[in-house]
């Protein structure tokens, strides 16, 4: 293929169409109408000499090859456009930049909001969008649909993703300050067994948070009586019941929920250790290594005076 012959531009529509499986919202994406839009994906067809989107049913499937363009599309567009908006320098006082940061309700109560406050100030024409957790991390990097993801290290690890550590946490038991079956002198093992439970997980595949998923792993069987996807409702929904939930230290100091009784666990539970991954490819950028270093500090300010697990 002679890339003198072909118009450069068609990466954009290529980028669109893979991104949104529909000529219509690709076309809405980029601003054009649907006929023109249209053209684009037969030139597309003709010049990769592959279909890339057909028709199954009502919906419109990417072929293999689509899919195997869908990262590498990105990339390369992510390398133009910070090729030629790269600057030496980068100054949040006067400099406009849009970031995108996905984290958990967990992650955006203790860390996003007081880094924040401080952007008000320190970063006026800086905008950030908070997106919700993904259970596929990964592939929101691969596909740059966010600059940060903030993940427990204890379910993303050692990746191929760069990775900074951010706060540590340990997990607690809470019920509602009423509940008549449970001492006051805390739980044992067996009372907490004869409880019902509330756990909060994530996606439609129900990926659970780490402490259930130690459990899981253990082989303890629960009567689980409630599921729900934000830890924020947690203290909520245990109001009245005798429901019994994990919730993280630093979450419950933060909670303004009242009528909720906080406990130790009556059983060892790994602490969990938030971090902050980002891709390769923004690693030198010098507004992306702003914000990873702005969102360091916070966090130190933050990850200190914690309990230890007894």
């Amino acid at each position: 293929m002679n890339l003198r012959n072909v118009d450069l531009n068609l990466l954009v529509a290529l980028d669109a169409l893979l991104a949104e499986r529909s000529v219509s919202r690709a076309g809405q994406r980029m601003g054009l109408s649907q006929p023109a839009m249209s053209g684009a994906l037969a030139r597309l067809r003709k010049v990769l000499r592959d279909p890339l989107l057909v028709r199954v049913g009502r919906d419109l499937v990417l072929t293999p090859t689509a899919e195997n363009l869908i990262t590498p599309v990105r990339e390369i567009l992510s390398q133009i456009e910070q090729t030629l908006q790269q600057r030496p320098w980068f100054d949040p006082a006067t400099d406009s930049r849009t970031f995108s940061i996905s984290g958990s309700d967990y992650a955006t109560l203790l860390l996003l909001v007081p880094f924040l406050r401080a952007l008000v100030v320190e970063a006026p024409r800086v905008t950030v969008r908070i997106l919700p957790r993904s259970s596929d991390a990964r592939q929101m990097l691969h596909n740059d649909q966010a600059d940060l993801v903030i993940e427990p290290l204890e379910l993303l690890g050692a990746t191929e993703f760069p990775h900074l550590p951010l706060l540590r946490d340990r997990w607690l038991c809470a019920v509602d300050a009423h509940n008549r079956q449970v001492p006051t002198a805390g739980l044992t093992f067996e009372q907490y067994l004869q409880l019902p439970h509330l756990v909060y997980s994530i996606g439609q595949d129900q990926q659970l948070n780490l402490a259930d998923r130690h459990l899981a792993q253990m082989g303890v069987r629960r009567r689980i009586e409630v599921t729900v996807e934000s830890f924020l409702l947690v203290p909520f929904l245990l109001q009245g019941t005798e429901l019994v939930s994990f919730i993280l230290e630093r979450a419950a100091h933060q909670m303004p929920a009242t009528g909720i009784r906080i406990l130790e666990p009556p059983l060892v539970l790994p602490e969990i250790h938030e971090a902050m991954y980002w891709h390769p490819r923004h690693t030198t950028d010098p507004g992306h290594r702003w914000l990873r270093e702005r969102l360091q500090a916070t966090a130190r300010t933050i990850d200190s005076g914690l309990t230890p697990t007894p």
